[in-house]
């Protein structure tokens, strides 16, 4: 059951210690990722980047969203966020010509989180009052509280409304092994964190395999010895040679 449902703009958004931090990091990211030329790789929506660190706090990620029709623009867009794995909290990003508004959901079970119990969870974002043109598309900026640690992907379902009243919805899962759909939803992997992994230590070797090295550790000092000794030996056939020459030439002079 949803319980809060506010309104997001520039002058309204919080900014107080860490918060007024995040809130410029987010406008920074948001600013560079207005209505740019929309490419081959941006021919569904996403979630940029997409992967993330499992249970990270203040991460920044872009919702994108291309324009596919060439007679009508996007005019509204909303994010639903997964309700089986909440995320607590959200800033938004100015986006120039939009206004986004943020649902909230009272949780039957309070989150855990490095600030304390959260009891509400972000439900849904909704973006309205801009305009994608065709052949363009548009950045999203939100910063997302802590993430979950229990799961390995989040999964952004989202709704495409266009000036001519149709809407696209990016609601499909990827199934593996299986052709992509038509309109795959937004998915954010998780990965655990660098070094969070136990490493199997290598297993001792066996007798037979402490056998078979120190045989070929002496047949390899064999083999050195052996060219050594036939270098020397050559070496000294060559002095041989050329101490008979010596003689003969002394002796032919005589």
């Amino acid at each position: 059951m949803r319980s809060t449902t506010r309104s997001t703009t520039p002058a309204t958004t919080p900014a107080t210690g860490r918060t007024r931090r995040r809130v410029a990091t987010v406008a920074a990211v948001a600013a560079a990722g207005v209505l740019l030329l929309a490419g081959p790789a941006s021919a569904h929506v996403t979630v940029q980047p997409s992967t993330a660190v499992k249970g990270a706090s203040d991460q920044t990620f872009s919702f994108r969203v291309p324009n596919e029709k060439d007679n009508a623009s996007t005019t509204e867009i909303q994010v639903f966020f997964p309700a089986a794995t909440p995320i607590a909290s959200v800033l938004v990003a100015p986006t120039p010509g939009w206004k986004a508004t943020i649902t909230n959901v009272k949780l039957a079970t309070p989150i855990q989180t490095d600030d304390g119990a959260i009891t509400n969870a972000v439900s849904e974002i909704t973006w309205t009052g801009g305009s994608i043109a065709p052949g363009y598309y548009q950045d999203f900026t939100v910063d997302m509280g802590q993430l979950p640690s229990n799961t390995d992907a989040l999964t952004f379902k989202a709704l495409q409304t266009y000036s001519d009243g149709s809407i696209v919805r990016w609601i499909q899962n990827d199934v593996p092994g299986q052709p992509e759909p038509a309109n795959p939803a937004p998915v954010l992997t998780l990965t655990d964190a660098a070094g969070s992994g136990t490493s199997t230590p290598p297993p001792a070797p066996t007798k037979a395999a402490a056998a078979a090295s120190t045989g070929s550790d002496s047949d390899t000092t064999a083999r050195v010895l052996g060219g050594i000794g036939v270098v020397i030996g050559l070496l000294g056939v060559a002095f041989g040679f050329l101490g008979w020459r010596r003689g003969g030439s002394s002796r032919t002079g005589a």
